[in-house]
């Protein structure tokens, strides 16, 4: 029997926790350490940074984290394989054997390039998603850090177990558990907790004093703290210390088959159960095929388990070939922004508001210089007969955009400005208005995998170019598998759809995705009934005129639902006050439905507040 390979993440996004690295590689054994730095955006941040500096265009950060962490690695026999190199990957390849120098730390350094296309007139960056291939070919030449730029946050950790394992491109069933546990690990600590739509679940156990002793109901709790080193109080005498204050990263046990078990380091904080998994397996995905430049990997065929105290077992997963094509993001400027937000007190919250717009607008029309989209939104974060100014305060957001920079600047601001005396009663604004700013936008695009270099450059410095895979399939959406048996007709009860369901959700581009999940089968059965695309939009009415796409996932008890154009030109235009769609899975659960009494009486139903 091959012993597992562990693999640890680092860095879910550039701007992660700083020490995750050190602890990472001093909290318990490893044998890969990834590090994800890359998004979207940060490709176009990256972008324009390089326009300043040519030389750089790399995550610095991950550099300064080495400063400790190179030593500490080689010290482990600990691999370090990162995206950080994002648009100039031998460039951060350099400064890492620079740096290596310097301390005299002995190890050797690879990089992958091939990403960086062409770029279009009018952009920024072109980057082709690339596969693990290149970095399992540096370290099979012996490499102990291997940098990417652009390649799928899946490929840090296909890499890495097709060089230990010896798979090739037609062990699609084991790429296809690596891609899986990839996915799992590569937003670091929204697999341990953080993020997690069920959290007070975890507080519960969270105790004032050590006075309590457990009875026949606490032994279930009692079981899972037996593994939590982070269950103890450490001196302080106040009980259990805080399971969410500092989550530990995620940790994955990849086997020669592709089955894993993910964990994290004993005496870490977080939890990691068969929620917290569900939660990020169900982040930024589509439909049940979830395809790659390695594999595409089949959703619908992850089965989870729990292992253990902080162990969930992912098997079964089942691979397909990979698509003949790569997707390539695009990132350009897309136009200048300005916002103002407004600060509404007291009565009369509509009337203000309304005298804000017209006022604004006279403005503009007397400047000849308005912009061409002009949005508003107003918040209604007022009270009645409220304690305090801020909790009896709206918001009034106003968001401009345009392709020239002074129909959002100058104007804009003067416009806002000049209304300080002559506005509503108590007019003030939450920050002084700016010059505008200006905005991105992300495109994707697919081009044929042979037209896209893929080359590893050895530690020796010798190129090695990857041919792409010979079998391909083009992506189709699954057959929707069969529903279950629909609950019986029973007594209903007006409840957020919280009490029932667990969400989260994210970003792609211009679109959403919202991943929800149950804990029960009858749960299940009504949740697969019952949330409907129409029902989906009838509960978030800022989805009812965009295209929305529902996708089954029975062995989590899952639905996903895509949302066509519900961000715009995608994160970097900001289009929505939550560019993201971060919340929007938050705000999904918060929506009241009939909810059968059976099921909010269950034991697995949470407890929220409204």
């Amino acid at each position: 029997m091959t012993a597992p390979l562990r693999i640890g993440n680092a860095s879910g996004f550039y701007g992660d926790r700083f020490d995750a690295l050190r602890e990472m590689l001093t909290g318990g054994p490893l044998d890969v350490l990834t590090g994800d730095y890359l998004a979207e955006l940060t490709m176009l941040i990256l972008g324009r940074g390089r326009l300043k500096d040519p030389a750089r265009g790399y995550a610095t950060t991950f550099l300064r984290q080495l400063e400790e962490g190179l030593g500490l690695a080689h010290e482990r026999g600990v691999k370090i394989v990162t995206n950080a190199g994002g648009l100039n990957p031998a460039g951060l390849a350099h400064e890492i054997r620079v740096l290596a120098e310097k301390t005299g730390v002995p190890v050797r350094v690879a990089h992958v390039e091939g990403d960086s296309l062409p770029v279009p007139d009018g952009y920024l960056t072109a980057n082709a998603y690339l596969g693990g291939a290149g970095i399992a070919a540096c370290l099979r030449a012996g490499a102990d850090v291997v940098v990417t730029g652009r390649v799928t946050d899946a490929a840090l950790v296909t890499g890495p177990a097709a060089a230990h394992f010896g798979w090739g491109p037609d062990d699609l069933d084991a790429l296809a558990g690596a891609v899986v546990a990839g996915h799992v690990l590569e937003c670091g600590t929204q697999a341990t907790g953080g993020n997690y739509a069920f959290f007070r679940d975890f507080l519960r156990d969270h105790e004032p004093t050590r006075d309590h002793e457990p009875t026949r109901d606490d032994e279930p709790r009692r079981d899972r703290e037996r593994g939590h080193e982070q269950g103890r109080d450490r001196g302080r005498g106040r009980g259990r210390a805080h399971p969410l204050l500092r989550p530990g990263f995620p940790v994955a046990e990849i086997h020669a088959d592709g089955t894993c078990v993910i964990t994290k380091h004993d005496g870490t904080g977080g939890v990691v159960d068969i929620g917290t998994v569900t939660a990020q397996l169900l982040y930024e995905t589509g439909g049940a095929r979830y395809a790659g430049p390695d594999v595409t990997a089949r959703l619908d065929t992850v089965r989870l388990a729990q292992d253990g105290p902080d162990r969930v077992r992912l098997s079964g997963v089942r691979g397909e070939a990979p698509p003949p094509t790569l997707k390539v993001g695009l990132n350009r400027l897309g136009g200048w922004r300005n916002e103002v937000v407004f600060v509404l007190t007291g009565l009369d919250i509509e009337a203000k508001a309304q005298l804000v717009r017209d006022q604004f607008a006279d403005a503009m029309a007397r400047s000849r210089t308005e912009p061409k989209d002009v949005r508003w939104e107003l918040a209604r974060t007022d009270r009645a007969d409220a304690a305090t100014e801020e909790t009896a305060s709206a918001l009034l957001r106003l968001v401009v955009r345009d392709q020239d920079p002074e129909a959002v600047g100058r104007a804009v601001s003067g416009a806002a400005v000049e209304l300080a005396l002559a506005g509503y009663p108590g007019f003030h604004v939450t920050a002084p208005p700016g010059k505008g700013s200006p905005y991105g936008v992300f495109e994707a695009r697919h081009v044929p995998a042979d037209e896209v270099p893929h080359i590893a450059v050895l530690p020796d410095g010798r190129r090695e170019h990857q041919e792409p895979p010979v079998r391909t399939r083009p992506l189709r959406d699954a057959e929707p598998p069969p529903l279950p048996a629909p609950l019986p007709p029973g007594p209903t009860r007006d409840a957020p759809l919280g009490r029932i369901a667990g969400a989260r959700s994210g970003d792609k581009g211009g679109d959403a995705n919202v991943g929800v999940w149950v804990r029960g089968d009858d749960a299940w059965r009504w949740l697969a009934h019952e949330l409907t695309v129409e029902r989906f939009k009838e509960l978030l009415p800022e989805c009812a005129e965009l295209d929305v796409a529902r996708h089954v996932l029975p062995n989590l008890r899952a639905l996903n639902f895509v949302v066509r154009g519900l961000l715009g030109e995608g994160v970097a235009a900001r289009h929505r006050f939550d560019p993201q769609a971060k919340a929007v899975g938050e705000w999904l659960r918060s929506r009241h439905l009939p909810v059968p009494v059976a099921l909010l009486e269950a034991d697995h139903a949470p407890e929220v507040t409204v």
